[in-house]
């Protein structure tokens, strides 16, 4: 089999209810879809979602990596050996990582269809299903009840608040919401990066009362050592998430006892294999994993939750990206009912333009 037509397009999507984290507000979102066609009449399909404070990347940029780099370097070759391709790829676009991660998908994609079985099963099928929860963005205390209560009656089970802009606001926003949805909801709360050590501290403690589950991220990305030190001294478990890009920094976390849970997202990392390989340092290291996404279509929530799907280690999903999401083309790549997310049983990643 060889690959004979790489094509590439940006769709723009614009969220439903745009929000706001600790650095940025958005109220749209940029995909870069990807099809890899083969000589055996398989083709198999990709998805980027570029992040410039994240990825490092821009829509323009990845589109570019994709036509530029990716293309010329995939025609004539055999999608079968992905890792080689794969390490051909991450040579030549070392910061593109979510550029890699669509050409990953697609390769996969077209593994799973010449297997004829779906991708998570070719993995190793650990699990049929798992719950995700759904993220809340900085909103005023009764927009964010509204919000949860609106939630809930979706059939949501927990529930992931955002926040990292004033420490004495999130406490009791956090507080709020736990009086509002009562003790059976799972609670997770994300700083984003907004907070010092002492300001994470503080709010660990204060809102013990309210039983969150997690703590994500709350110091900067480039101080390593600041998330060690939460770790160490709050009583809830930290994970990183901003500060897990790479393989290496798996394993730097894992070494050096600077988190006690990790967030895996495809878009940094590069792709399933790769996140597959982080998965093993996580699991070596006994840290548990979270599978979590961008703002990204159906596609590539859909490759995140055939990778959750596959490994016992990674417990937790937060892949919700996609909900929110206006003119998704792949908007039925998953089935989502009641919070517990289903992939397709078809071939690959399941679907289809």
């Amino acid at each position: 089999m060889r690959i004979t037509k790489f094509e590439c397009w940006p769709v723009t999507m614009p969220l439903a209810v745009p929000y706001t984290i600790a650095y940025e507000q958005v109220s749209s979102a940029t995909n870069i879809f990807l099809r890899i066609e083969t000589d055996k009449g398989i083709s198999g399909f990709g998805c980027a979602a570029p992040d410039k404070p994240v990825t490092g990347e821009t829509p323009d940029g990845a589109t570019a990596d994709l036509r530029d780099v990716a293309a010329p370097l995939l025609q004539g070759e055999d999608p079968i050996r992905y890792v080689w391709l794969l390490d051909r790829l991450t040579q030549a676009l070392p910061n593109s990582p979510s550029a890699r991660a669509a050409v990953d998908m697609a390769l996969f994609d077209i593994l799973g269809k010449s297997a004829g079985l779906p991708v998570w099963r070719l993995l190793g099928a650990f699990r049929e299903s798992i719950r995700t929860s759904v993220t809340i963005g900085v909103l005023p205390h009764g927009e964010t009840l509204d919000r949860a209560r609106d939630l809930l009656g979706q059939g949501f089970t927990c529930l992931k608040l955002k926040g990292g802009v004033d420490a004495d606001d999130d406490v009791d926003r956090v507080m709020a919401v736990r009086e509002a949805v009562g003790p059976d909801i799972e609670l997770r709360f994300d700083a984003n990066q907004g907070y010092t050590v002492d300001e994470a501290r503080t709010f660990v403690h204060r809102t013990r009362t309210a039983n969150l589950e997690l703590l994500e991220q709350p110091t900067p990305q480039g101080q390593p050592d600041l998330l060690g030190r939460v770790t160490q001294s709050v009583s809830i478990p930290v994970m990183a998430d901003e500060s897990l890009l790479s393989l290496r920094d798996a394993f730097r976390l894992a070494r050096d006892d600077l988190a006690d849970m990790v967030n895996v997202k495809l878009m940094k990392t590069g792709g399933i294999f790769e996140a597959l390989q982080i998965n093993a340092v996580a699991r070596a290291a006994r840290l548990e994993v979270m599978v979590g996404c961008m703002d990204e279509a159906g596609l590539a929530i859909a490759a995140g939750l055939h990778y959750a799907l596959s490994r016992k280690n990674v417990a937790y999903a937060d892949l919700d990206g996609h909900l929110d999401l206006l003119d998704d083309p792949s908007h039925d790549a998953v089935t989502l009912k009641n919070g517990v997310l289903y992939p397709s049983d078809k071939p690959g990643l399941g679907w289809q333009p």
